[in-house]
């Protein structure tokens, strides 16, 4: 238990303390120390839950399938800590924030990683809403750090849309809760995830598909699941830079995880009715329109941080789609596709912000020649956006691969729906990328700083994940693909 403990207190007291420092250069070193004790924490927490089915206490539930997604976190945390240092230093010396608002940054960061890392861990449904909501709070207070009247706008959008959604959220928990209180002996574990999964299939299908369309929604909304998307373009574009790069490689893996987890109380539930697969047809409805949309829309965007925003929305889709799908291969492909787009699109977001910066705006129509002005910022872009394609050999395409397979073998007339955007998704992506990455480059463009070792890790993880996974990584995704459909892989 000391190491899940550590997980989640590193960040709380990291936040405390940079709350508190007023030197911006100690304060992201900070910053930077705060992220690598969590993710070593988590590190010792994964090889500890190699040795055992789970861990629980202190309310705590810690199993094969949010393991990953917490050394997922405190990674993608620790490296885009590494990233903002400097980034948010320059953004400091041009004026467009002051130390006060950076030593809100910093503080802030850390309290979104804990509120994300309580949302995985927590075994109480109850305490799950109110960690997804103390993302959202943390998160307004970030997307409106630069205080323009575009990122205000963006901030409240994002603070309504996600506060609706979350409401919606709390009354499907509560019926959750209405329904465990007639067939659970202990009244006070009326939220408990592992006390309602033991009496999944005495609860009240009724109440409870009711309940998950509730809850779909509401987390939905986080997960950016169309038409409750709308928040998340204006909320990646505005904010900083290190905020989209979470935003996209975390926070919607987190709601998406709290949909799963709820989707498995409803399969058990329904298991006996006429309509078992009710939670999955949804998913799959849902997952399937925002993938579609998401790559439409992707053909008509101006700004990069947008472009790639639709492209999260694609992802997320496409992963909600597979868990609709069920079954352990679609499930296996999915939690890999959660992995490897995470890692793909927080590096592609950390080299969006270097190439606006050297740009000097996030408008695609003039960010151009970025592999004749600064090469590095160039090549990472080209390399990521042929990764988040899926291009062989990355990670990406493996989990697509995967992805496809189980929708042939369990839904075949959605396979060449899937293909298609796909194809379309690729057009979309490229054709904004040419002229940026080959376009000549503009007079007085001059390279800038740029911190790409967190770049080049992520995309070569992605790539090694493509080539061969390993061992200790199939492991867990077969034994958090068993626990989710209750079949194993193999």
């Amino acid at each position: 238990m000391t190491a899940l403990l550590t997980v989640l207190l590193a960040p709380l007291a990291g936040a405390v303390a940079l709350a508190l420092l007023r030197a911006p250069q100690a304060a992201g070193w900070l910053n930077i120390a705060t992220s690598a004790v969590s993710f070593g924490a988590s590190a010792v927490l994964a090889w500890q839950i190699a040795g055992t089915d789970e861990i629980i206490g202190f309310g705590l539930r810690v199993d094969a399938f949010n393991v990953y997604l917490v050394v997922l976190t405190t990674f993608v945390g620790l490296t885009t800590a590494v990233f903002s240092r400097p980034y948010m230093l320059h953004v400091c010396a041009q004026g467009r924030v002051g130390p006060g608002r950076l030593r809100l940054y910093h503080a802030m960061y850390q309290v979104f990683l804990f509120t994300m890392l309580l949302a995985l861990t927590t075994d109480n449904l109850g305490v799950l809403w109110v960690a997804v909501e103390g993302a959202t709070l943390a998160t307004v207070l970030l997307v409106s750090l630069y205080r323009t009247p575009e990122a205000i706008e963006a901030a409240w959008k994002y603070f309504i849309l996600c506060g609706v959604g979350i409401a919606l959220a709390l009354f499907g928990t509560v019926l959750v809760y209405y329904t465990a209180q007639h067939v659970l002996a202990d009244p006070t574990a009326g939220l408990t995830w592992s006390a309602l999964l033991t009496v999944a299939d005495r609860l009240h299908p009724d109440v409870m598909a009711l309940a998950f369309v509730f809850l779909l929604v509401g987390y939905g909304t986080k997960v950016g699941l169309v038409p409750m998307h709308q928040w998340l373009p204006d909320a990646h574009s505005e904010g900083p830079t290190p905020v989209s790069a979470v935003l996209s490689g975390l926070l919607l893996n987190v709601a998406l995880y709290a949909v799963v987890r709820l989707k498995m109380l409803v399969d058990g539930s329904l298991a006996a009715t006429d309509n078992p697969h009710l939670a999955g047809q949804l998913l799959m409805g849902f997952g399937l329109v925002s993938f579609l949309v998401a790559v439409l829309f992707l053909h008509r965007q101006r700004d990069i941080k947008r472009l790639f925003s639709y492209s999260s929305i694609e992802h997320m889709g496409l992963m909600t789609f597979a868990f609709g799908v069920g079954g352990p291969l679609a499930t296996f492909g999915a939690l890999l596709h959660m992995l490897v787009h995470s890692l793909t699109k927080s590096a592609i977001f950390i080299t969006v912000g270097h190439a606006t910066h050297l740009a000097g705006t996030q408008s695609i129509d003039h960010i151009r020649g970025l592999i004749r002005t600064q090469p590095a910022i160039g090549w990472s872009l080209l390399i990521g956006v042929a990764a988040i394609a899926g291009f062989p050999p990355f990670g990406i395409f493996t989990s697509e691969f995967l992805l496809l397979t189980a929708t042939m073998q369990a839904q075949p007339w959605f396979a060449g729906v899937l293909l298609t955007g796909l194809a379309i998704a690729f057009a979309g992506l490229f054709r904004h990328l040419h002229p940026m990455v080959y376009g000549p480059a503009p007079e007085g463009q001059h390279r800038v700083p740029a911190n790409m070792l967190p770049v080049v890790i992520h995309l070569g993880l992605v790539l090694w994940l493509g080539l061969a996974i390993p061992d200790f990584l199939a492991r867990w995704l077969d034994q958090a693909a068993t626990l989710i459909t209750g079949v194993p892989l193999l």
